[in-house]
């Protein structure tokens, strides 16, 4: 017999959770210009993010045409990582209606956790910030975790919080995630509010698209 709603679901954070674009393209292009290079354009960050961080480095530099050694490539992150780190909610904002959405879940008891590809501290400091005690679990990218789209870090997410992949719903708003969430045996909801389009959502397989967060709130409902 169905459940009446998902007994967890488990979010991403750049664009499903959090707004994040203008923060990214700002430390972004602070770290460019810091090592003499152009800036890129804010909406360009769309297509950039959402593999992790080292992927975003090399996207960052390809896209500005910079060949540098990995020495180098290694001390930009590492320039990124520090100005990101000093203020990460600089420019963040939570999206008009998630926050009370996710606070009736809560309420209702469906387990909530959050899997970003964003670095561990920097993803718990955002929903800290922005989510506080909403939460069962927060994790980031991890030493030695692969990133999205393999499935383990939401195999051991849903095992963290005591409920089956089956019963869990991943929602995220790039094909990457719709990918990680079908990998882990999950549902997938693509939401339209974030850095990708319909169309890629629809690509790689997502079950649900939901336009708004109330959309999102009934999905996670069954209703």
């Amino acid at each position: 017999m169905e459940h009446k709603s998902y007994r967890a679901c488990i979010f991403d954070l750049d664009g499903t959770l959090a707004d994040t674009l203008h923060s990214i393209a700002h430390f972004g292009n602070r770290t460019l210009e810091a090592f003499g290079l152009p800036s890129i354009d804010i909406m360009e960050y769309r297509l950039l993010v959402g593999n992790g961080a080292d992927l975003l480095m090399r996207r960052m530099l390809k896209r500005v045409g910079a060949d540098l050694p990995e020495e180098e490539i290694r001390r930009f992150r590492a320039e990124y990582d520090r100005r990101y780190a000093a203020d990460p909610l600089d420019l963040v904002g939570a999206y008009p209606g998630v926050p009370e959405g996710l606070v009736r879940q809560h309420d209702r008891g469906v387990r909530m956790a959050v899997l970003s590809n964003k670095p561990d501290d920097m993803t718990r400091a955002i929903v800290a910030g922005l989510y506080p005690g909403i939460f069962d679990a927060v994790h980031g990218q991890r030493k030695g975790i692969p990133t999205k789209p393999d499935p383990t870090a939401l195999l051991a997410l849903a095992a963290e919080l005591g409920v089956p992949p089956r019963e869990t719903l991943y929602v995220g708003d790039s094909g990457v995630d719709m990918d990680a969430g079908r990998n882990a045996g999950m549902d997938t909801c693509g939401v339209l509010w974030g850095f990708r389009t319909q169309e890629e959502l629809i690509a790689h397989g997502a079950k649900y698209l939901a336009g708004d967060p109330g959309r999102l709130m009934k999905i996670i409902e069954k209703q």
